[in-house]
């Protein structure tokens, strides 16, 4: 594993006074009874006695752990039985049936193996059967636990392991107490703090590397993010492919979502018999019995125009009967006046594409396009879309302007997309496949969102790659490992659908991996083969991008459960990029967290596997940024490098505020610190629309009209902008001596070695200022600018503030409370 653990031997009568008042150490006999139970949630928790009528429970409820298995976490009758090679197997029901079953290891009853799941009978069943049989031979017993009664299987243990339990225990919910702490409680916790001074000093000689792509963008299609969002389209359900399997509990979701009839004379059906595409099997058929209706669609919450504005009008049509026909193209306001109008004619009785130019008369919010037959007949519509021209660099099918500049204006060195969950998808049949996202837009494949609703992949491999360029950033996308995701609506076996759980990691069968890994492959050379010698370059040519988009990094799965299935399939993929493209730089992952048995294992599996990087998550709360800012300091350097590819603080209620903000930034400093081995770092969600919110907090929200950038993205665009790729060491001498003190204090210096040009990084996360006297070797006096980032902790509004400040060797700059200070320095 990357990051070393220690195991400290301390006393628990001394350190932890709490456990002494339990039972006094001397009393305690060779060994004592635990009772493992679960509460619900699908979490292990123990209880322990000396003499098995007095009982306790360990931590007062303490999570020792939990089961993985589907979107339940289910857990059932939970034992502990030890196996004859001196390990302790846990081991679970996940159904009341007893033939399903999860299983894990642990030679501690502290660190557990990953899980394992098996139902009776099948091939894996075989290794456990022991451990199964004896938890359903065995007889459960019941206990009073704090007024409870529990229901469960007693063990019996040595009292060594139950005293390193609670050793580990005391020590976790003393950490956990320190992630919790809040800025609202800090009024009384540094009740008597006065402003501090501190000695600031840069120490030129120590010097560590920066990776240049440190600070970069995570996309994610979650939150209305791309449909409705970054892709410009207007038009929602543009091809009539909304569905049930989209799994969206909206009882109205299906192919005329969005879509209604203005008037009488027009009956709208859906059909299927011969389609544009077959990836796209839905189109309307409207039935003209009288002139004077039309086909309307509200866009998404209603359409935004602007006065003057052009906007790009295409649908595809066929004649079905009747004679040739004309349809006028309107744009209407929420009054029904017009904005906009045209007239197409219609004659072929074959599909075919119909464009025209509407021009907006005046501003509107709540438009709605509205499609009208100006003759009798029967007409198939498909593709019915509308674009701004102004889009993002003025692209075809291209990005929405103002959102676009706004993650532009980020600075990204990178960009990971389509997303993680995403990426790996609903089930096997869900698994993003990157070939059904580009070429003609009548011809790609929509996908259902594991998000529950419709992906028309109008913003496809070809936009993601188009976009990256247009704003200087490295593409970083993201593909399946051969797995599914672990919390996916499907089982894994067929008849586990009894217990309801909602799923579990799958693996791609074996006998069609081959092929799956030559579309990944296939992926790379879209991306750089040669337009003239290789297929998939000649079809990014044929999409208008002949040269190369110059891929180096490419991601390969997404927060999965490292089991043997993930194992397996990982290895084959890997093996075969490292072949074919040996420059291509994989980046693996180590499980859905930071700590945990598929974190140990992710990073003894990269290790084996001898991978260049790997990608850590960390959602945390203020408190655990503020405590762990050493976290990347014990990291072997000779291993793989870390892209923490998800983070951000996380407190109740999912704010977006200054407390979230600085704890971002005072981890941000300790990544600069040790962005020798942290090569990329990027925050996650990046978007989320007003009214679809899914997931928060997120860096950017939206609405039609407007972009609403977070305090939170400020702090990210001042690191991106205000970079290095040099980081200069420096020390901090406070007048107060306290840890918490101490922790809520940070200075990050950042070099360029090619300007010469250097930033000074400071951040405050104290309720008082701290009056600094700073000393940096060999600067010439200037005038330069403080940027300062400060409020009140609940603020969400804050902007950076620019001010001029006057710099030399020697001085003195007073860091406000709560706030994050940037001052660049021009090499003279």
């Amino acid at each position: 594993m990357k990051k070393q653990i220690l195991y400290i031997t301390i006393s628990l009568i001394s350190i932890f006074p709490m456990w002494a008042s339990v039972v006094e150490m001397h009393d305690m006999p060779d060994s004592v009874y635990v009772l493992p139970y679960t509460k619900g949630g699908g979490w292990l928790h123990f209880a322990w006695s000396s003499d098995g009528k007095k009982w306790v429970s360990i931590g007062e409820g303490f999570r020792i752990l939990r089961s993985d298995f589907g979107n339940r976490k289910t857990m059932i009758n939970p034992r502990i039985i030890k196996g004859e090679n001196g390990l302790w197997c846990g081991v679970w029901q996940l159904s009341d049936t007893g033939r399903s079953f999860g299983c894990t290891f642990s030679d501690d009853l502290i660190r557990w193996s990953p899980q394992v799941y098996f139902e009776k009978g099948d091939d894996v069943y075989s290794q456990y059967a022991t451990y199964v049989d004896e938890t359903l031979c065995g007889k459960k017993c019941q206990i009073v636990l704090e007024e409870d009664t529990l229901s469960g299987y007693v063990q019996c243990i040595p009292n060594r392991e139950l005293t390193n339990l609670l050793t580990y225990v005391s020590y976790k919910q003393m950490c956990l107490k320190k992630e919790n702490e809040r800025m609202e409680q800090d009024s009384m916790r540094f009740s008597n703090l006065k402003p501090l001074n501190a000695s600031i000093r840069i120490d030129k000689s120590r010097v560590k590397s920066i990776s240049k792509n440190l600070i970069g963008v995570f996309f994610e299609d979650i939150n209305y993010a791309a449909d409705g969002g970054l892709y410009a389209e207007l038009i929602q359900n543009r091809d009539f492919e909304y569905s049930s399997k989209d799994g969206n509990p909206d009882k109205n979701w299906n192919s005329m979502y969005a879509w209604c009839i203005d008037g009488d004379g027009i009956d709208v059906s859906i059909a299927e018999k011969e389609p544009i595409h077959a990836n796209n099997p839905h189109y309307a058929v409207l039935n003209v019995n009288k002139i004077g209706s039309g086909l309307c669609n509200e866009g998404y919450d209603g359409i935004v125009v602007q006065k003057n504005e052009k906007y790009d009008f295409s649908f595809w049509v066929k004649k079905m009967e009747g004679e040739d026909c004309y349809f006028k193209v309107v744009l209407v306001d929420d009054g029904g006046n017009e904005l906009a109008k045209e007239v197409i004619s219609v004659s072929e009785d074959s599909w075919v594409q119909k464009k025209t130019i509407l021009i907006a008369k005046k501003d509107a919010e709540n438009a709605k396009l509205v499609l009208m037959p100006l003759n009798e007949g029967e007409y198939g519509i498909d593709m019915v879309s509308l674009f701004p021209q102004k889009t993002f660099k003025n692209r075809k099918n291209g990005l929405r302007a103002d959102l676009a500049q706004t993650i532009a204006d980020l600075n990204p060195k990178f960009v990971r997309f389509p997303g993680g969950c995403l990426a790996h998808g609903d089930g096997l049949d869900n698994i993003y496949d990157w070939k059904g996202s580009i070429g003609p837009l009548e011809a790609r494949r929509p996908l259902p969102n594991i998000s529950r609703y419709h992906q028309t992949r109008g913003l496809g491999y070809f936009e993601y790659f188009q976009f990256c360029e247009d704003i200087g950033a490295e593409p970083v996308p993201v593909v399946a490992a051969g797995v599914c995701c672990q919390n996916s609506g499907t089982c894994s076996h067929y008849s586990w659908g009894e217990i309801g759980c909602g799923g579990q990691q799958r693996g791609i069968p074996i006998d069609k991996m081959d092929e799956y890994i030559q579309d990944i492959l296939d992926l790379i050379e879209y991306a750089n083969g040669d337009p003239k010698k290789t297929k998939w370059g000649k079809i990014r040519a044929a999409s208008g991008h002949p040269k190369s988009f110059n891929l180096k990094y490419i991601g390969i799965g997404n927060e999965d459960l490292i089991t043997d299935v993930f194992k397996e399939r990982f290895t084959m993929i890997f093996q075969a990029i490292k072949k074919t493209y040996p420059d291509i730089t994989v980046i693996g992952t180590v499980g859905p967290s930071c700590e945990g048995s598929d974190y140990e294992e992710g990073w003894n599996f990269a290790d084996r596997l001898g991978l260049l990087m790997v990608d850590e998550h960390n959602y945390r709360t203020p408190g655990w940024f503020i405590y762990n800012q050493h976290f990347y300091d014990c990291y072997d350097r000779n291993k793989s490098k870390v892209y923490l590819g998800e983070y951000a603080a996380h407190l109740p209620g999912r704010l977006n505020n200054i407390e979230t903000a600085l704890s971002e930034a005072l981890f941000l400093i300790s990544v600069e610190r040790n962005a020798d081995v942290v090569d990329m770092v990027s925050y996650a969600p990046l978007l989320a629309k007003e009214g679809y919110i899914q997931w928060k907090p997120d860096l950017i929200y939206f609405n039609n009209k407007e972009v609403k950038p977070t305090v939170n993205y400020y702090v990210q665009q001042l690191f991106s902008n205000h970079g290095g790729d040099e980081y200069i060491a420096s020390s901090v001498e406070l007048d107060n001596n306290r840890d918490d003190v101490k922790q809520r204090i940070a200075v990050s210096f950042v070099r360029d070695s090619q300007t010469g040009n250097m930033v000074l990084k400071l951040v405050n996360l104290l309720p008082v200022s701290v009056e600094s006297e700073i000393f940096i070797p060999g600067i010439s006096p200037q005038k330069s600018v403080q940027i300062v980032l400060k409020g009140n902790p609940k603020d969400e509004t804050v902007r950076p503030n620019y001010s001029d400040i006057q710099l030399q060797e020697k001085f003195t700059y007073n860091l406000p409370a709560y706030s994050f200070t940037v001052i660049p320095i021009v090499n003279n």
